[in-house]
C-alpha cells in the first residue's frame, strides 16, 4: 500500500505516521509513504503557495498551480492507478466501511488542506474524492490524513500482531466493541466479569457479542438501525436491554 500526501508541513506526516503501527509497517515494506510539498513547485523567491481570496473576505486560500504541480509530481512518480482524496469538513464522512475499501486499494493520494481552502478549480480538476472526519473544522488535512493513514493501515494483512485485531475493533461488525479487561482480576472494588475467567469461549462470545450490542444501542442507537440482525442477535438484544433496566430499577430503589 502506498500513500503520497500533498502537505504543506510534511514533516507533521513523517514524524507521526513512523511511530507505532504505521511505523511498523513501513519498516515492514507493508506501507510506503511519500510527502509531496507544494511549497517546492512555486517559481517565487518567497515560495508563495497562497493568496487572498476574490471577493473579499478573511484568510488565505492557497493557489492553483504549486498544487496542481505537486499532484502531477505524485502521479509520475509511480505507473501505479491513483485516487486523489481531499480531506475536508465538506467531503462525506468517512465510516469503516469506507476504510476497509480504501484498504483494497494499491496507492492513494491525500491532498491536504490549510487557510481557507484550496482554489475550487484545483478541486474541479483533480480530486477524486472528499471525505471528512466528522462536522467539526480542524487546522489541517494532516491531521485527518493521518488519521486514515492508521485507519487503513491497521487492515492491512500482516500489520497488526494479531490477524484477528482488527476485526474485532468497534464497527467492523457495524457495532461498538465490547469491553475489555486485563489483570488484575480485582480493582478499586470492582472484578472482571465471571463469564471472561471461566474458560468457556462460546459463552465469552456470545457474553461478547450480547455487550457490543448493547453498548451500540446505548451510544449509537443510529447504527443499530442500519443493520438487519439476526434472531440470536436480537434475543441477546433484548435480554441486555431487559437485565440493564432491571439495573436501573435497582439503582433507583
Amino acid at each position: 500500500m502506498r500513500f503520497d500526501v500533498i502537505t504543506l508541513f510534511p514533516e507533521m506526516i513523517d514524524n507521526a505516521a513512523r511511530t507505532g503501527v504505521t511505523g511498523k509497517a513501513v519498516e515492514k515494506g507493508i506501507v510506503e509513504l511519500k510527502t509531496w510539498n507544494p511549497r517546492n513547485y512555486t517559481h517565487d523567491n518567497h515560495r508563495t503557495v497562497d493568496d487572498r481570496p476574490y471577493g473579499g473576505g478573511p484568510g488565505m486560500v492557497m493557489k492553483y498551480e504549486p498544487v496542481f504541480d505537486a499532484i502531477q509530481a505524485a502521479k509520475k512518480d509511480s505507473a501505479q492507478s491513483v485516487s486523489v482524496v481531499f480531506l475536508s469538513p465538506q467531503g462525506r464522512q468517512l465510516t469503516q466501511q469506507i476504510v476497509g475499501g480504501f484498504s483494497e486499494r494499491s496507492r492513494i493520494i491525500l491532498l491536504c488542506g490549510r487557510y481557507e481552502g484550496i482554489d475550487e478549480r484545483l478541486l474541479e480538476a483533480e480530486v477524486d474524492e472528499e471525505w471528512s472526519l466528522g462536522d467539526y473544522v480542524i487546522s489541517g488535512g494532516e491531521l485527518a490524513a493521518l488519521v486514515v493513514i492508521d485507519a487503513v493501515t491497521r487492515l492491512l494483512p500482516d500489520v497488526l500482531g494479531d490477524k484477528n485485531s482488527a476485526q474485532q475493533d468497534s464497527y467492523m461488525g457495524g457495532l461498538l466493541d465490547y469491553p475489555h479487561y486485563t489483570r488484575p482480576e480485582q480493582i478499586a472494588g470492582q472484578n472482571v466479569p465471571d463469564v471472561l475467567l471461566g474458560g468457556n469461549h462460546g459463552q465469552i462470545e456470545e457474553w461478547r457479542m450480547k455487550q457490543a450490542l448493547g453498548r451500540t444501542w446505548m451510544r449509537r442507537n443510529d447504527l443499530l438501525e442500519r443493520l438487519d440482525l439476526n434472531d440470536k442477535q436480537q434475543r441477546l438484544l433484548a435480554e441486555f436491554i431487559t437485565e440493564f433496566k432491571f439495573r436501573q430499577t435497582e439503582t433507583e430503589d
